[in-house]
C-alpha cells in the first residue's frame, strides 16, 4: 500500500479525486511498483508523456515522392460488362446463338451461348483503342486512358468481390482502400473529410463496410454523402445549428475537448476516443467549408453544361469541387444497391446507366487537365467484377423467362485509369477470344491495389499498420506492382 500511503493529504482528504478505477489501481499495483522502481532506477528519465491527442489528419509524406496526390474512384456497383464497354470481342458475333468452342466457365449462374455485344465499338484518339458507342464521351479522352482488359477476381459474387476490391480481402474485416490512403497521407484540408465516399439514394450492396476503416482508428473513415439531395442540409445531416451561433458552438467544443484532454490523458493511444474528439472538431469545420465545396452553383455556365445534367452529373463535378480543396479520396458509387447488375435487359440498361454518367466522366478528366489537376489527381473505373460473354439462361425466380442479360463474371474484367502518373493510351493485359478470362498478364486485384499505392508514393509492402500482434496491409502477403501502367 506505500504508493497508497504516499499520495498527498489533499488527495486523501478528498476521496471524489480519485476514481474508482484508479483506487484500485494505486493499491493494488503498489508493492508491483516499488518492485518495478528498484529495476529501473539505473534506466535513463523516461521520456514525457504523450500528448493526449493528436490530429490524425496532418499532411504526411509517403515513401517517395509519387505523382498522384489525390484519388476519384468511380465504382460502377453491380458489375458492368467489359465486352459491351472497353473489351471488344468481334469473334462473338460468329458465334452468336451458338455454344463456345470451348466450355463455359463456372459463374455464379448457369449460361448458355454467346451473346454478342448490342453496341457498336469504335476507335478513338491516337493511340486507337477500341471503345463502345455507350462511353463515348471516355472514349474521346482515351489517350490519357490506361485501360486493363486482364483483370481478375476470386470469386463470382458481389459481396466478398466488393470487400475484395474496396478492403483488400473478400472474407474478413479490413480497412478499406480509402482508409489506408488516408492513413498514409493525412489531407490537405482541415475542414472537410478526407475521406468521402458519395452514392444517391442509398447504400450500396455491404454499406459502410465498403469505406469502413476496421481496425485502424475510426478517424479515417469514410464519410457518406447522399448526392440524391441537393440542399446542403440534406446532404449532410446536421450541418447547421440552429440554435447557436458559431461563437457559442466554439466555447462549447472548448469545454467538450478540454474534458476529452483530461480524460485522455489516463488512456493513451485510445484510437476511439481520439477518433471521436477528432470527429466533433471536423463537425465544427464543415459548417464553414462544406456549404460551399457542395455547391456546384457556383460554377459558370459553360462547365454545367459540359458535365450535363442530373445526379451523376452533379456529384462528378463535386467530386472535382473536393479535389480541388484537397480531400484526398473521393469514391463515387453508381447508386442504391447494384445498379450494374443487368442479368436481363441488359442493352436498355447499360445504354441507360452510361447514359447518366459518360458525358460527366469525360468532362471530369477534360477538367481536371484543363486546370491541371490530371497529373496529381489517379483517376479509378470499374466494378467488382465483369459479366460473362455468354448469355444467363433464365432460372426459377429469376430473369423473369428473359435471356437478355450476362452473369457475373470473376475471370476476367475490365478496370481503367486516368491520370496521377499513369502511362494514358494504351491497353494493358487480355482476356481470351471470347471475354470469358484474363489470358495475358494478368493483374489480380491486388495487384491493382499494389500499384495505386505506388502511384500515391507507398512501397504497398511497407504501409503497414500494427494490430492484434501482427502487421496488416492492404494487399496482404500479395501484390506486384504493374510498372507498365506507370508514366
Amino acid at each position: 500500500m506505500a504508493e497508497f500511503l504516499d499520495l498527498p493529504q489533499a488527495a486523501l482528504a478528498r476521496p471524489e479525486c480519485l476514481t474508482r478505477r484508479e483506487l484500485l489501481c494505486r493499491s493494488g499495483m503498489g508493492f508491483a511498483s516499488l518492485g518495478l522502481a528498484s529495476l529501473l532506477a539505473d534506466e535513463a528519465a523516461p521520456a514525457a508523456a504523450a500528448p493526449a491527442y493528436q490530429n490524425p489528419m496532418v499532411p504526411r509524406q509517403p515513401h517517395f515522392p509519387g505523382r498522384a496526390k489525390h484519388v476519384i474512384h468511380l465504382f460502377m456497383n453491380g458489375g458492368p460488362s467489359h465486352v459491351d464497354t472497353f473489351d471488344p470481342k468481334p469473334l462473338l458475333e460468329k458465334y452468336a446463338g451458338k455454344n463456345l468452342p470451348t466450355d463455359n466457365l463456372r459463374t455464379e449462374r448457369k449460361t448458355g451461348a454467346a451473346f454478342p455485344s448490342p453496341f457498336k465499338f469504335k476507335k478513338y484518339g491516337q493511340s486507337g483503342i477500341e471503345v463502345s458507342e455507350i462511353f463515348s464521351h471516355v472514349g474521346e479522352c482515351i489517350d490519357d486512358v490506361a485501360v486493363i482488359r486482364s483483370m481478375h477476381a476470386n470469386v463470382p459474387n458481389h459481396e466478398p468481390s466488393l470487400m475484395l476490391m474496396n478492403c483488400g480481402d473478400s472474407t474478413l474485416v479490413r480497412p478499406s482502400m480509402g482508409s489506408w490512403v488516408t492513413y498514409g497521407l493525412g489531407t490537405e484540408n482541415q475542414n472537410l473529410p478526407a475521406f468521402i465516399a458519395m452514392c444517391p439514394g442509398g447504400y450500396p450492396i455491404k454499406g459502410t463496410e465498403n469505406w469502413q476503416a476496421a481496425f485502424l482508428p475510426g478517424s479515417y473513415q469514410g464519410t457518406y454523402i447522399d448526392t440524391k439531395y441537393t440542399e446542403i442540409d440534406k446532404l449532410i445531416a446536421n450541418i447547421r445549428n440552429d440554435r447557436l451561433t458559431p461563437a457559442e458552438q466554439r466555447r462549447q467544443l472548448d469545454l467538450v475537448r478540454e474534458l476529452n484532454r483530461r480524460h485522455a490523458e489516463a488512456r493513451h493511444a485510445e484510437a476511439p476516443l481520439e477518433a471521436r474528439i477528432f470527429s466533433f472538431e471536423l463537425a465544427y469545420r464543415m459548417q464553414m467549408e462544406a456549404a460551399d465545396a457542395f455547391d456546384i452553383s457556383q460554377e459558370p455556365q459553360h462547365i454545367l453544361e459540359m458535365y450535363g445534367p442530373g445526379t451523376q452529373a452533379r456529384q462528378i463535378l463535386i467530386a472535382r469541387r473536393l479535389i480541388e480543396r484537397g480531400v484526398r479520396y473521393v469514391q463515387l458509387w453508381h447508386g442504391e444497391g447494384q445498379p450494374w447488375d443487368n442479368h436481363d435487359d441488359l442493352e436498355a440498361r447499360h445504354r441507360d446507366l452510361a447514359g447518366q454518367c459518360d458525358r460527366a466522366i469525360g468532362a471530369l478528366l477534360k477538367d481536371l487537365k484543363q486546370r491541371g489537376l490530371l497529373d496529381e489527381t489517379l483517376v479509378v473505373w470499374g466494378g467488382e467484377f465483369g459479366r460473362t460473354p455468354t448469355v444467363e439462361l433464365p432460372q426459377a425466380g429469376a430473369n423473369a423467362g428473359k435471356i437478355n442479360g450476362r452473369d457475373h463474371n470473376h475471370y476476367g474484367f475490365t478496370v481503367w485509369l486516368a491520370g496521377g502518373g499513369v502511362r494514358g493510351g494504351r491497353v494493358y493485359g487480355a482476356t481470351d477470344d471470347f471475354g470469358f478470362q484474363a489470358v495475358e498478364n494478368k493483374v489480380h486485384v491486388h495487384d491493382l491495389h499494389a500499384t495505386l499505392l505506388h502511384l500515391l508514393g507507398f512501397d504497398h509492402t511497407r504501409l503497414t499498420y500494427r494490430f492484434a500482434g501482427r502487421d496488416f496491409r492492404l494487399t496482404d502477403v500479395h501484390g506486384q506492382v504493374v510498372h507498365d501502367l506507370i508514366a
